[in-house]
């Protein structure tokens, strides 16, 4: 969300949060906020990793997985296998959805005291862990002009000056995608069988997915862990 400064002083029903990089910022954490997000037209909604009552502290470490064409969400599957199995040698368990556009984003959880140098540094060593073992796939460096055909894996999203598109926010696409939480097996199948349609949700699908296993993301909210050290 940009910074709210279009916020009325008598409109009751949004609560504010203050932090020095951004002055004034909504918390969407009750239906009159959302409604007042959806009558802007707000489709897409990007968020900090901090939680608004401790926005300066990172709740989770993301893994944004971009593809420069002709890559797809499929190479990015195949990087998030590998990128899961790193967690799993440091013990620790992450979450993968859909950005709802090409690529692929992989969440750790931490809900424990940190900070964004700290959860930056290690976003980085991941990402150039990857690097060197997929170097034909994978790249770290920024630059667009060096994508074409890799995954570039940015690490930059833990900055507390980055925001990354929520989960379930919609995409201002031509056919409206989400932002979709999926397993691990969603994954793995979309990895081994090519296929980059398998994970494309509109509303209605996301809806009866939600209707069906419940909210795959929910651990983000619960599950504690601590970034080893590096």
């Amino acid at each position: 969300m940009p910074i709210a400064s279009c916020l009325g002083e008598d409109w009751e029903g949004v609560e504010r949060v203050q932090r020095p990089t951004h002055p004034l910022l909504p918390a969407l954490n009750n239906l009159p906020t959302l409604v007042w997000v959806a009558n802007l037209a707000s489709l897409e909604l990007h968020i900090t990793m901090g939680r608004w009552r401790t926005i300066d502290c990172p709740a989770a470490v993301v893994f944004d997985l971009d593809p420069g064409p002709p890559a797809t969400i499929v190479e990015c599957c195949q990087v998030a296998v590998l990128l899961r199995k790193a967690f799993e040698e440091l013990g620790l368990t992450a979450y993968p959805k859909t950005s709802g556009s090409k690529g692929l984003q992989v969440y750790v959880p931490l809900n424990t005291r940190t900070t964004s140098e700290k959860t930056r540094a290690f976003a980085l060593a991941m990402a150039q862990h990857l690097q060197e073992v997929l170097p034909d796939l994978v790249l770290v460096d920024m630059k667009r002009k060096l994508r074409k055909g890799k995954v570039f894996v940015d690490w930059s999203q833990n900055s507390p000056s980055k925001t990354t598109v929520a989960v379930y926010s919609l995409r201002a696409k031509e056919s409206p995608s989400v932002s979709t939480p999926i397993t691990w097996d969603e994954v793995a199948a979309c990895a081994r069988k090519k296929k980059a349609a398998m994970l494309v949700f509109n509303p209605a699908e996301v809806l009866k997915r939600v209707a069906k296993e419940g909210d795959l993301f929910l651990p983000m909210l619960k599950d504690r862990q601590k970034l080893p050290r590096l």
